[in-house]
């Protein structure tokens, strides 16, 4: 299940030809995992138009060299780029539930209310270890918004951050599940690339869940 493709995470056509060409020569699964990650920490960034998380269109992406999206969309192209390359890879969809106690503001919830704070992370599977923990969509929002703002690679927060999220990650954070193409239960409208927001539908459609402020929910985490 976790080498094949979804609606939204292929792995033929120029997804396969892009990891054949960051993979080649590597030695071993733990290097393809590594290479694909490095590639991505240099060759994409986090945009701040994009609603939500992203939507994760990986293969769009590679079509239209915009490299630019959230953790759903960067860390899908990690696991796609992985599958392509034939590492079992999945993506975790969950929440961040508290602040980071290693100094990053961009990478904690900063606040009790967490409604705003979903977060999605990837895993590969190597031979030698089982999952392995892998983010660098972190690496690159902290980049983009780590203050000061606009960081470059080798400034020393960021330099720490990409050492540190391929193979391991903090532990403010919860998942809820790895699926795709998602029939929800009673929904009417058509299956979700991934589930990581609430849901609502009404007679009309579909609720907009990417938009709290119209679609009224809260999400509240502390510690007890």
């Amino acid at each position: 299940m976790f080498t094949g493709p979804t609606k939204l995470i292929v792995t033929d056509g120029l997804v396969a030809e892009t990891a054949t060409k960051i993979t080649a020569g590597a030695a071993g699964d733990l290097d393809k995992a590594q290479r694909i990650y490095e590639w991505i920490v240099a060759n994409t960034f986090r945009d701040p138009k994009v609603r939500g998380c992203g939507v994760g269109d990986i293969s769009s992406m590679l079509k239209t060299g915009n490299l630019g999206g959230k953790c759903a969309d960067l860390n899908a192209l990690f696991v796609g780029l992985a599958r392509a390359a034939g590492l079992p890879a999945r993506d975790l969809y969950g929440i961040r539930v508290a602040p980071s106690r290693f100094g990053y503001k961009s990478l904690g919830a900063n606040s009790e209310t967490v409604t705003k704070s979903q977060h999605c992370r990837a895993e590969v599977f190597l031979s030698r270890f089982g999952w392995v923990p892998a983010d660098p969509a972190d690496v690159r929002k902290v980049v983009a918004e780590e203050p000061p703002g606009k960081l470059s690679l080798d400034d020393p927060k960021v330099a720490a951050a990409h050492r540190t999220l391929f193979g391991a990650w903090e532990g403010n954070w919860i998942a809820f599940n790895d699926a795709h193409d998602v029939a929800l239960p009673g929904a009417t409208a058509p299956p979700l690339g991934f589930f990581m927001y609430p849901q609502a539908e009404t007679s009309a459609g579909r609720l907009d869940s990417l938009d709290p402020d119209q679609f009224k929910y809260t999400i509240t985490a502390k510690e007890i």
